[in-house]
């Protein structure tokens, strides 16, 4: 039996380069779903890979509808051995647009320089579950199948927040049964280093206003006696803001545990400027009394987002009548959203500067957080896989961002081991310009899917 996983895992090593071809040939569809004239896109991407998966050896692959929603992809093979469990893999195939006039080679043009492939879309997230495929069709070329039984979702509206996956959760609930699910669209800490995802961040957005006046004056006439709804919106940001920039209002105690973990993840000033691409002679943010993966991963923080103060080309002398910012709060995993909203909204409400009048009220989209503790026998299993392919044993490791499936998840089968693993890192750049895939990281994906399923298969259902 080893020697027969011995060859599936060369077989999956020799198909890298096929299974690139095949996420170039995806990478060139624009499948961006917040787009609505881009929806034959996700469509026609949804058609491609559901042929490719029947193609593969997997059975009942379908695209499945619901009416207002964007497509996901179905499919499965349940041929193992009795006992083996049913692994469920999930991934996303739509897209976040992208400006062509930010990124050095066409987004939608897969373009290889040195060690990784430029496209967006290429780490999030074709480049994850393409890496189950190759792992599965090695499977399926050596041994006839997967150990144990498999089962794929591929999704059309990650991007936009998953607004319709619990639709298809209930009306397709036989898709979704299974033993153990991995969840592929998250990152790794380093191009050396595997991750497990434990946490996520919640997202909040809030409009906070200002208002003075009944229409805008001439600044030279009542300047100096006037309230400026300007100066008091930056005022008012500034009150719940640091030195550095950062949140300061609900601020969590993470514990000695975590805190004693997170100075072990290896982030350091390096990584910073490059994911974050800072420009020369700026530094990342001081750590103080705290690691960097706990100020991104679990700690709230603070974006503006939006303004309505004048840009250059709306320049006039006077004192606007009202002024605008929405807040982009990330909502620590363990902190709910309404907690954060009603200290944020306290501090912002007291003693209004200039006696200006100040609105806080909801805004946009919120989504929860996600903390998770991974135990049992799935997680040893996956660590056991990972530091065959990769040399090392996993990282467990948070993401700043939100992920609203990934909380969707946890909320319905919480119950069951959820794997969460991906083949970005900290150059990939997802959703800004020059999204890339190392192609070191996808090969090594590869090879963790094939020991993944062995040794899942090996704990029984």
């Amino acid at each position: 039996m080893h020697s027969q996983l011995d060859a599936v895992a060369a077989r999956a090593d020799a198909g890298v380069e096929p299974a690139l071809d095949q996420l170039i040939r995806y990478l060139a569809i624009p499948a961006i779903s917040c787009k609505p004239d881009r929806a034959p896109d996700v469509v026609r991407l949804a058609e491609a890979v559901c042929a490719d998966l029947a193609a593969l050896g997997l059975e009942r692959a379908r695209v499945l509808h619901l009416e207002g929603a964007l497509p996901i992809v179905a499919a499965e093979w349940l041929h193992a051995e009795p006992g083996r469990p049913t692994v469920l893999i999930y991934g996303h195939l739509d897209l976040q647009p992208a400006d062509e006039d930010d990124w050095e080679t066409a987004p939608h043009a897969p373009t290889r320089i040195g060690d990784r492939l430029y496209a967006r879309g290429s780490a999030d997230d074709m480049g994850g579950w393409v890496s189950h495929f190759a792992a599965l069709k090695a499977w399926f070329d050596v041994a006839g199948g997967p150990p144990c039984n498999v089962k794929l979702i591929i999704e059309g509206e990650e991007e936009i927040g998953s607004p319709n996956l619990e639709r298809f959760m209930d009306a397709f609930p036989d898709v979704f049964a299974s033993d153990v699910m991995v969840l592929t669209d998250c990152e790794n800490p380093s191009t050396d280093t595997p991750g497990l995802t434990v946490s996520l961040r919640g997202l909040l957005e809030l409009r906070l206003t200002c208002r003075a006046l009944s229409a805008d004056v001439h600044s030279g006439l009542w300047g100096g006696m006037v309230p400026d709804v300007s100066i008091a919106l930056a005022r008012l940001i500034a009150r719940i803001t640091d030195d550095d920039g950062r949140l300061t209002v609900g601020r969590v105690d993470v514990g000695p545990t975590r805190a004693a973990a997170g100075r072990t993840v290896p982030i350091g000033a390096d990584e910073l400027r490059g994911g974050a691409h800072l420009l020369p002679g700026v530094n990342p943010l001081p750590v103080r009394d705290r690691s960097a993966a706990e100020w991104m991963w679990w700690q709230p923080c603070l974006t503006i987002v939006a303004t309505t103060l004048p840009t250059l080309d709306r320049k006039k002398n006077a004192l606007r009548k009202e002024a605008s910012a929405i807040l982009s709060l990330r909502v620590a995993p363990d902190q709910r959203g309404e907690d954060l909203e009603a200290l944020v909204t306290a501090e912002l409400l007291r003693e209004p500067p200039g006696g200006v009048q100040v609105t806080v009220e909801r805004a946009g989209w919120h989504g929860e957080g996600w903390l998770y503790t991974p135990k049992g026998p799935a997680f040893d299993a996956a660590d056991r896989a990972y530091r065959r392919a990769w040399g090392r044993s996993l990282v467990q490791v948070g993401v700043g961002g939100s992920i609203p499936f990934v909380a969707l998840f946890g909320r319905r089968f919480g119950d069951l081991p959820l794997i969460l693993n991906g083949v970005m890192d900290p150059l990939t750049t997802a959703h800004g310009p020059n999204e890339s895939l190392h192609l070191g990281v996808f090969r090594k994906a590869v090879l963790a899917n094939v020991y993944l399923l062995d040794e899942l298969a090996a704990l029984g259902g």
